[in-house]
């Protein structure tokens, strides 16, 4: 690919909390402008009621490949089929290094703001919001049931998860907020892929 056709991800971002971030829909621009051939894979993983867990393989032509994983609820999101199946590509071609810089998915710092391609409680570039109320809804029993199950396949026990819960979020793991069981799920699904790829 020419130097003067090169995607350009700069010219593409949104502001999301005062930082840059790309959508996954300029990710696969720029994935498809570098590897046209790159192979994409999604998969539901689970669809229990109404939420969903999707898994997303990426495969380049170099022979690198990431696997990203997303998870959404009714709750959230009307579509959230759709939404979870976004997140779960995000996250595998932000791990294949389109679109990291721009891509805070895998911080979990104190802000705790839910950055996937659906953010909540964020200033979309039309200016429809979540207001602080709404992402402030306590964890529905659906993420309570679910944080478990991932927490058990990540090998943590009971007491472990309620540690991160008190460590991470200063609060009982039944205490945490819709936003922040989810942030918290995120992160042991990331964990328990990085142990899967390790062994």
């Amino acid at each position: 690919m020419s130097e003067q056709s090169a995607f350009e991800p700069a010219k593409f971002l949104t502001t999301v909390n005062g930082q840059d971030y790309l959508e996954v829909k300029w990710r696969l621009v720029w994935l498809r402008s570098v590897y046209p051939d790159a192979r994409i894979e999604t998969e539901l993983v689970e669809h229990q009621g109404h939420s969903a867990v999707f898994r997303a393989l990426v495969s380049l032509s170099s022979g690198a490949c990431a696997t990203g994983w997303g998870s959404e609820a009714a709750d959230d999101f009307g579509d959230y089929l759709e939404k979870a199946e976004t997140k779960a590509l995000g996250r595998a071609l932000a791990a294949l290094g389109f679109g990291t810089q721009f891509c805070p998915d895998y911080d979990f710092g104190a802000d705790r703001q839910r950055l996937v391609d659906s953010p909540v409680n964020i200033r979309s570039p039309r200016g429809a919001h979540v207001t602080s109320a709404q992402a402030r809804q306590q964890a529905t029993p659906r993420q309570l049931k679910y944080v478990h199950v991932v927490a058990r396949e990540a090998g943590l026990s009971q007491e472990d998860l309620e540690l991160r819960a008190h460590e991470q979020f200063s609060q009982a793991l039944a205490e945490l907020s819709r936003s922040d069981m989810s942030a918290l799920i995120e992160q042991l699904q990331s964990e328990r892929q990085s142990s899967d790829l390790a062994s």
